[in-house]
């Protein structure tokens, strides 16, 4: 199969089910693997050139409604009749669904596709019961985006990581996958870390200083307490198989005892 991800929680999803080989075009944005570095760009996630994507004859396009204005993209794929499929993952269990979709859509054994589902969710799994077991546990604050300000809302991947990490998400009242608020509103309810992972920012552009300098923030616990984590957006912000990685990588640094195994 020739095979065109843009967007990048797409791209992750095919390698782990060891289809990487099939890419023939990735968006601008994709960077894992480190194979698809090779591969043609196809421009920015929202400005995806279809021009380009029908001229490489792709057999299957894989978009996502987990990136919020991807519907244009969809709509140019329906309007050229270029074959494709739609996902819109917003929790764990929503990864190991579209992990078996995609096998299915091309053409793997539905043995295959269902055992690499099996192995991510019992991974899931092995992590939530760690997570349950933990009594203290302190709320984050995600920050997506400063200004304005996005965070996760309850139906989101993030409130399900924070409870695999012994945490708990300072905005899981909140019956929104991402929610615009306002700095006032984190102030109010003063977390015990904030964890800065900007869509699209690399991690060494986030700048912690900044944090502090807002209206009133010198007096929140996480920053007295200096509780400030900048994280790898691409472990946090894409819902694909690395939130995996991602949760471990925080879980070993809010609860390093009960994470030390993993």
């Amino acid at each position: 199969m020739r095979l065109i991800s843009i967007c990048p929680n797409n791209t992750e999803l095919i390698d782990e089910l060891g289809l990487t080989p099939y890419l023939v075009g990735v968006d601008d944005y994709s960077d894992h693997p480190e194979a698809v570095l090779s591969l043609p760009r196809l421009g920015p996630d929202l400005s995806i050139d279809m021009d380009r994507v029908e001229s490489l004859q792709p057999d299957l396009v894989l978009a996502s409604l987990s990136v919020p204005g991807m519907e244009k993209n969809i709509e140019e794929l329906e309007k050229r009749g270029i074959p494709h499929l739609t996902l819109n993952p917003q929790s764990f269990n929503d990864i190991g669904d579209d992990l078996l979709a995609i096998g299915r859509a091309c053409g793997m054994k539905d043995s295959d596709a269902l055992t690499k589902r099996g192995h991510f969710l019992q991974k899931v799994e092995e992590l939530k019961a760690i997570g349950q077991g933990i009594t203290n546990r302190p709320s984050l604050y995600w920050e997506w985006w400063p200004k304005p300000v996005f965070t996760p809302g309850r139906t989101n991947w993030l409130t399900e990581l924070s409870d695999m990490c012994g945490a708990v998400n300072l905005f899981r009242d909140v019956e929104l996958a991402s929610v615009q608020t306002d700095w006032e509103d984190v102030l109010a309810r003063d977390p015990d870390y904030i964890c800065l992972a900007w869509v699209g920012v690399r991690q060494d552009k986030v700048k912690p200083d900044l944090i502090k300098k807002r209206p009133g923030w010198s007096s929140l616990k996480a920053v007295q307490d200096e509780r400030i984590l900048v994280l790898e957006e691409a472990l946090y912000c894409r819902p694909s198989p690395l939130l995996l990685k991602g949760a471990v990588k925080l879980a070993k640094i809010l609860h390093p005892d009960e994470y030390a195994h993993m």
